[in-house]
């Protein structure tokens, strides 16, 4: 009998994931089935208690159940509690642990596909939300000179910082401020859903004032290539899509249901053909 593993998320029709773990559990020889489950916010106790009671191996967790499914599990990773947040499932002899590879994935792709090292550099990232946590996190221990945030909403960026208590430095701004000092930057972060398709015209911020050669990096795939990549690479920025930290969140909750790194190289791949388009690291 195929253990089960699957998603579960609001909506989730889109999600290239069961595509994607499907084929790594046929390429390893795993007898598996990988399903996406779409949860409303009202029934997730309900699907939580659904997953122990069908004795679903393993599954992921996106938007908009990242938090609040936390006091829903049996126990819960010190990295994903310290981050606030749970993307991967483990159904380990019936008790339900959460994790969190989001920001992992993110700072292993972006690393690993443009060849740098963050220690020393400073970086500003675009959003307040779920996902800049995971990757505020990660990005922290990499030694990173300092880790800047900007949001719409500054006291949510405030928040954030003071919740989490990283040591590095990390100070809060608006948009509009953040804007002035792009200049600042060795790297720049969009974690926001700005631009995501249908809104493709959409930029978070104005780039004026980036400098050339910095590396600008968004968390969106569709498009494979943002409004803000695309005006990035007008002024002269490595750019970066989020096709890797997709790849690499996925690829690490594989791991840890399987205990086997899966071929990323095959992952990305996989979601470029889906999307219909050239996987987008400028350099």
């Amino acid at each position: 009998m195929k253990k089960l593993f699957g998603l579960i998320g609001c909506p989730v029709h889109h999600s290239m994931s069961p595509l994607m773990h499907n084929d790594a559990f046929k390429q390893i020889g795993v007898a598996a089935y990988y399903h996406a489950f779409h949860v409303e916010k009202e029934h997730l106790q309900d699907a939580v208690q659904g997953m122990k009671a069908l004795g679903i191996a393993g599954f992921n967790v996106t938007i908009p159940h990242k938090t609040t499914i936390i006091p829903l599990l049996d126990d819960i990773d010190e990295t994903a509690l310290q981050i606030g947040a749970v993307n991967t499932v483990v159904n380990e002899n019936g008790r339900l642990i959460g994790y969190n590879t989001d920001g992992e994935g993110f700072v292993r792709a972006l690393c690993e596909e443009l060849n740098i090292e963050l220690t020393g550099k400073h970086i500003l990232l675009i959003g307040a939300g779920g996902a800049a946590r995971g990757i505020y996190f990660s990005l922290a221990s990499r030694k990173a000179a300092c880790i800047d945030l900007c949001n719409r909403t500054v006291d949510k960026a405030k928040e954030l910082i003071n919740e989490r208590k990283i040591p590095v430095l990390s100070r809060a701004y608006s948009l509009d401020e953040a804007q002035q000092l792009l200049g600042n930057y060795d790297i720049i972060i969009n974690t926001t859903s700005v631009g995501m398709y249908p809104n493709v015209e959409e930029m978070p911020l104005s780039l004026t004032n980036l400098k050339k050669g910095t590396i600008v990096s968004d968390i969106i795939y569709n498009p494979l290539e943002t409004m803000l990549l695309k005006e990035a690479k007008r002024c002269g920025a490595i750019t970066q899509n989020g096709v890797g930290m997709f790849v690499y969140q996925g690829a690490l909750a594989f791991e840890k249901w399987t205990g086997i790194f899966p071929d990323t190289n095959r992952m990305k791949q996989i979601v470029i053909e889906q999307l219909g388009g050239k996987r987008h690291v400028n350099r």
